[in-house]
């Protein structure tokens, strides 16, 4: 059944902010989890809408808070969509169908209610004005991690030859002459820049090159895309990418590529609390550094042609220092789902984070289930404890709140994780499919 115009209001799609998830620890998890198509790969996807006037069909996208509130952004820019749920027989933790046509433009501002809401829409700014020749888009909002400077898009697209002025808290993009191919070096690696400033270079005049490029797979998803539309994109995936200008991009058909963050998850919910699970469509090619650190914690991994089977036995969890780092090293984003696991480890970790300056606020609520972690800046130590007890504990920020929900199965006893919200926007159905491995766990509404 095909829906269309705006998503539904957020209270009636995801229930009210102040829901919780109540965990029974002690249950191992056996069974199949299905992998849903990866957020960090969608936004940036359906924000390629706006480069063409024809249909982009984007499969395997997940049903999240994100994703819905990106489909209010864009269409308030007047792209239309439909959304295409799963087919009779079809596993009801399957990805949607969202097709999205962006025929005429009406508003090139993104305003400040809606961005505030969600970083990742300030990359309209990119297809806006290589598309228009203008753009007005708010300064951005989203996770409390750290500060998250737009400097690199502002820069990129000043290369590109545009006119960039800040007025009241709006970035005004404007290159009424088109945009221009040009080198740009990032000072740091940026996958949000990087993202936008190659999405704004394929329409532009000539070659761009992009030095110190991120090299995440959702890059590479996001140049697939981009080269199906028609686009001329060489060396994604390396840290120079290479665009050459074409005059129009057209519609195409595009499969998100599964989310390497939610495999890595579960493989650690699997790691911690034991038991044997198929993580279905799961990649291990997207994943490898994490997946040699939990091997590394004693976990049994491996590549079938179903996905990644993640099994540990009764053998103890084995202590392992990370530091995380961008594309191809240990994922930011699964920085806190290892500390809940190394909590139970058998001797000391050390976790360094270089990504996100507030990226531990995990730690004390980690500490209310009995957690044994010291942080001296940007490192934590870890001694693992043999046994976490349930208490209450309250969600911070996206990736936090599933580390929660892991400690909690391993927990002897109750754990209510409070502030759940920030859970819709980045794991579709979490319930769901931990219930189905055997997990003992319920979301209650607020």
């Amino acid at each position: 059944m095909a829906s269309r115009g705006r998503p539904e209001s957020k209270s009636a799609a995801f229930g009210v902010h102040m829901d919780s998830i109540k965990v029974v620890g002690g249950a191992e998890l056996n069974g199949i989890i299905p992998i849903s198509g990866a957020k960090n790969a969608a936004l940036p996807l359906m924000i390629a809408s706006l480069l063409t006037d024809e249909t982009l069909t984007l499969s395997n996208v997940p049903r999240l808070r994100d994703v819905a509130q990106l489909m209010q952004i864009l269409s308030n820019h007047g792209v239309d969509y439909s959304v295409n749920g799963k087919r009779s027989g079809q596993d009801e933790l399957a990805g949607q169908t969202l097709n999205l046509t962006a025929r005429e433009i009406v508003d090139t501002t993104a305003p400040y209610e809606l961005v505030s809401k969600m970083r990742a829409s300030f990359w309209v700014i990119g297809p806006l004005v290589a598309r228009m020749r203008e753009a007005r888009v708010s300064l951005p909002g989203g996770c409390a991690i750290g500060t998250r400077p737009v400097d690199f898009f502002i820069d990129g697209l000043a290369a590109l030859g545009a006119d960039i002025e800040i007025e009241g808290g709006y970035v005004v993009v404007k290159a009424p002459g088109g945009l221009k191919g040009a080198r740009v070096e990032f000072p740091k690696i940026s996958v949000g820049a990087t993202h936008t400033i190659m999405m704004a270079a394929t329409l532009a005049d000539g070659e761009t090159e992009l030095v110190n490029a991120a090299r995440e797979p959702e890059v590479v998803d996001l140049a697939r895309c981009l080269k199906a539309m028609g686009a001329r994109i060489e060396g994604e995936g390396t840290s120079t990418i290479r665009i050459q200008g074409v005059p129009r991009l057209h519609g195409a058909h595009h499969a998100v590529v599964p989310d390497r963050i939610e495999t890595g998850t579960y493989a650690m919910a699997v790691a911690m609390t034991g038991g044997d699970v198929l993580l279905q469509g799961g990649r291990a090619d997207l994943l490898d550094t994490a997946l040699d650190t939990l091997r590394q914690a004693g976990a049994d991994i491996t590549q079938t042609n179903e996905g990644i089977k993640v099994y540990r036995n009764g053998n103890g969890i084995q202590p392992v220092n990370v530091t995380t780092e961008p594309f191809p090293g240990f994922p930011t984003d699964l920085q806190a789902q290892f500390m809940a696991l190394m909590t139970k480890a058998g001797g000391s970790s050390q976790i360094t984070e270089t990504i996100f300056e507030n990226r531990f606020m995990h730690v004390q609520e980690l500490a209310r289930l009995g957690a044994q972690i010291h942080v001296d800046g940007r490192t934590a130590t870890v001694d693992g404890v043999s046994m976490l007890r349930g208490a209450p504990v309250m969600a911070t920020d996206l990736r936090a709140s599933v580390s929660l929900v892991i400690a909690g199965l391993a927990a002897e006893g109750e754990t209510t994780v409070n502030r759940v919200y920030h859970l819709d926007r980045g794991f579709e159905r979490l319930e769901d499919k931990l219930t189905r491995c055997g997990a003992q766990i319920e979301r209650i509404s607020g």
